[in-house]
């Protein structure tokens, strides 16, 4: 599948309407934001665009897809995105390579379906298969690599293969190109529709584990410090919404605008998104991201002593969003 990058340009209004820009969006402040895939992992992003709570913050949210961390990583370093959504490991590495990037905001836990295909019944079963990951050094593949340990399976007892992102690793599976592999909701409810098996769920290993977050650079926070507040404020409000009970059958109706599924997996969707991958109010885990560090330290990507999670996390930004709400 391609991996090339597509631009969209979505305002909240016109996400709803399908048409036209919002009146209160004229004028607003740009922010180019990345990410990987389309998936539930963005729901609040999702909602912040259809209810038009970036609008109402004076933020105007240009959204990019990479299909790709590593692209994506390379572009927000360089100036390319303003805000990247990415997995909080990119980002420690990024840092420790010298890069400006720091955390702003959680966005969700791993809560990745380990699928596999028909007739493989347990996770010893993957020796001498392939694996559908995004990066083989991938904070997530690290994740798999090391549930696959407690179950018997070293590196070299099957092989990881580099596709992409959530839609890539899903269709990598479903075609067969990989036997398995880390897909999220709802791409993992329409697997097993298809007759697929569910060998486990990574939030079932690390139920803290701090998954994807919110990043930026310091000198561009440091410049355009009233529009990330405004983003941050714009994209809680969204999941404040998200997580209202009363609020379920409209968030469905966004899912299902954005990500092609039938109604009932979308419903399915909400219950396991909200109660195990989407973070409320976007509020990072410092003890979530130090088991990061941790599993980088384990893996001998960082040496000990290992730096505190703060080296990584500016809270100031989130902490201005909240005040007043």
């Amino acid at each position: 599948m391609r991996k090339r990058m597509t631009r969209r340009v979505l305002s909240g209004a016109a996400l709803a309407a399908g048409l036209l820009v919002s009146p209160s969006a004229l004028g607003a402040e740009p922010v180019r934001l990345a990410v990987i895939s389309e998936s539930a992992s963005n729901w609040p992003l999702y909602v912040a665009q259809a209810k038009g709570f970036f609008d109402k913050e004076g933020v105007t949210v240009q959204v990019t897809l990479t299909r790709s961390s590593a692209k994506q990583l390379e572009a927000l370093d360089k100036g390319d995105f303003d805000i990247g959504h990415q997995a909080a490991d990119h980002i420690i590495r990024a840092v420790e390579k010298g890069s400006e990037l720091f955390v702003v905001m959680a966005l969700n836990r791993p809560a990745f379906s380990i699928v596999a295909a028909p007739g493989i019944g347990a996770l010893e079963d993957l020796r001498g298969k392939a694996l559908a990951v995004d990066g083989a050094a991938t904070g997530y593949a690290l994740l798999l690599k090391k549930i696959l340990a407690r179950h018997g399976l070293r590196e070299g007892d099957y092989t990881l293969k580099e596709v992409g992102g959530t839609n890539e690793r899903y269709e990598a599976v479903r075609t067969r190109i990989a036997a398995a592999g880390l897909i999220s909701p709802p791409f993992d409810l329409k697997l097993f529709a298809d007759g697929f098996k569910s060998l486990g769920n990574t939030s079932d290993y690390f139920p803290h584990y701090q998954g994807s977050v919110a990043a930026t650079r310091r000198s561009w926070a440091s410049a355009n410090r009233e529009t990330l507040i405004r983003y941050i404020r714009g994209y809680v409000t969204a999941s404040d919404w998200l997580f209202e009970p009363r609020n379920r059958a409209e968030a469905i109706e966004i899912l299902l605008w954005r990500v092609t599924i039938d109604r009932a997996q979308a419903g399915a969707t909400y219950e396991s998104a909200l109660a195990k991958a989407l973070i409320p109010k976007a509020a990072v885990s410092v003890d979530g991201l130090r088991q990061v560090i941790e599993v980088l330290g384990e893996t001998g990507q960082l040496r000990p002593p290992l730096p505190a999670p703060e080296k990584y996390l500016d809270p100031t930004y989130y902490t201005k969003a909240r005040e007043g709400r």
